[in-house]
C-alpha cells in the first residue's frame, strides 16, 4: 500500500527516518481494510471503576496555572499554591509569571513554589508578535530562556500554533526552522523547548491536502531540540475533526500512537477531559478530569507500561473553561481538586 505521504518524497523520508510514518500509514491501512471505522475514538472512560489505583505516578502530577488564573488574580499565588499542595499536585506550569497580580519577582515565585512543595515544570510563552517589545520567543528569545532558567524550569515552550507563515507545507517548514532556533537557545541553557498542540495542528496542508500538518512539524524539527506537549483533549478533538481528508478519503490516527512511537519527544502532557458532544465541531465539551469520555487510565498506563515508567513524563491537569461560571459553576479550584483526586485514585 502506498504511503499517505508518497507524493512528497522528502517529507516521506524524514518521517520514516524519525519513526512517525508508520503511525499515519498504519492507521490509514487499518481504515481502508475496515470500512466505517475512519475515526478511532477513545474508548469510554473506565477510571471511575479503578478503585484506589492511581492513574498518574507519584511525583508526576502537575497543573497548568491557566486553569486557576481567576483565583491567582483574586487571592495571589501563595493561597493558590497552598491549595494545590493540599490537593496533591507536585508541579505547576506557568502561563505568564504575574497572572495579573502585579509585581512579583522570579525569585519570589521560586520561593513560593519551594515553600509549598511544588516544582516549576514549564512555561507557556508567546511564539511571535508584531510588537518588538512583546515577550515572545521571536522578539525576546534570550530573555525568555534566561527567565525560565532563573526560575529553575526544565522546560519552556509555546502553546501557539505553527501557523505564523500560513498553513502550507513550506510555511510549516519555516515555522519548524524557528522552533529549531528556539530549541537550540533553550538547550544552551540546559532547558527543553516544547510546543503545545490544539486541534488544528492535526489538519491538512492547504497546498497538499494529503499531508497532515502535525507530521510536517514532527519531520522538520530536530528531535533533540524540539519537544512536544500533547494536549490529549485537543488531540482527540483533532482526531474527531481530521480523520477524513478534504477529498473524503479516510485518514484516521490515534494520538496515543504518536507518543508510543517516540515517547522521549513528549516530556509533558495536558490532561483535560471531555464528554462527547455532537453539537460541538470538536466533538467534545470540557468537564473535570474523570467525568468525561477520554479513557485516561488506558492512555497513561499504556505509555507507562510500554516504557516501564522510565520516559520521565509529567501529566498536567488543565481545564480551559474552569473560570467560566456558565460552563463550570463549581469554580476552578474545585475542578483542580476533583481532577487531582481522580488522577491520584482518591475519587
Amino acid at each position: 500500500m502506498r504511503s499517505a505521504h508518497s507524493e512528497h518524497p522528502e517529507l516521506d523520508r524524514k518521517l520514516r527516518r524519525r519513526g512517525f510514518l508508520g503511525v499515519a500509514a498504519g492507521a490509514t491501512a487499518a481504515a481502508l481494510l475496515s470500512p466505517g471505522t475512519a475515526t478511532a475514538a477513545p474508548g469510554p472512560a473506565t477510571g471511575q471503576a479503578h478503585g484506589h489505583r492511581p492513574i498518574v505516578p507519584r511525583g508526576k502530577l502537575g497543573i497548568q496555572l491557566y486553569t486557576v488564573r481567576d483565583q491567582i488574580q483574586k487571592l495571589g499565588f501563595a493561597p493558590v499554591f497552598r491549595a494545590l499542595e493540599r490537593y496533591g499536585y507536585d508541579s505547576v506550569e506557568f502561563a505568564g509569571y504575574t497572572q495579573g497580580t502585579g509585581e512579583i519577582t522570579l525569585r519570589g515565585l521560586k520561593r513560593l513554589m519551594r515553600d509549598h512543595g511544588l516544582r516549576g515544570i514549564g512555561s507557556h510563552v508567546g511564539y511571535w508578535s508584531t510588537d518588538p517589545a512583546a515577550y515572545t520567543f521571536a522578539t525576546q528569545l534570550e530573555k525568555v530562556v534566561d527567565d525560565a532558567a532563573a526560575l529553575g524550569l526544565p522546560h519552556v515552550g509555546t502553546a501557539a500554533s505553527p501557523d505564523r507563515y500560513g498553513r502550507t507545507v513550506d510555511a510549516w517548514k519555516r515555522a519548524a526552522e524557528d522552533f529549531n532556533t528556539y530549541g537550540a537557545a533553550a538547550h544552551a541553557r540546559g532547558l527543553k523547548f516544547y510546543q503545545h498542540n490544539h486541534q488544528m495542528e492535526f489538519g491538512f496542508a492547504e497546498d497538499k491536502p494529503h499531508i497532515r500538518l502535525y507530521d510536517v512539524l514532527l519531520a522538520e524539527t530536530d528531535p533533540e531540540l524540539v519537544h512536544l506537549e500533547m494536549d490529549i483533549y485537543w488531540a482527540y478533538a483533532g482526531q474527531h475533526r481530521f480523520s477524513v481528508r478534504p477529498d473524503g478519503t479516510p485518514a484516521p490516527f490515534d494520538p496515543l500512537d504518536y507518543v508510543l512511537a517516540h515517547p522521549h519527544r513528549y516530556p509533558l502532557f495536558h490532561v483535560k477531559d471531555g464528554e462527547h458532544d455532537e453539537a460541538s465541531p470538536d466533538g467534545y465539551h470540557m468537564v473535570d478530569v474523570g467525568d468525561g469520555d477520554i479513557d485516561y487510565e488506558h492512555f497513561v498506563h499504556t505509555v507507562l507500561r510500554r516504557h516501564r515508567g522510565r520516559a520521565g513524563h509529567h501529566w498536567l491537569m488543565e481545564r480551559d473553561d474552569a473560570v467560566d461560571p456558565a460552563a463550570n459553576p463549581a469554580g476552578s479550584l474545585t475542578s483542580a481538586r476533583r481532577s487531582a483526586a481522580y488522577l491520584r485514585g482518591k475519587r
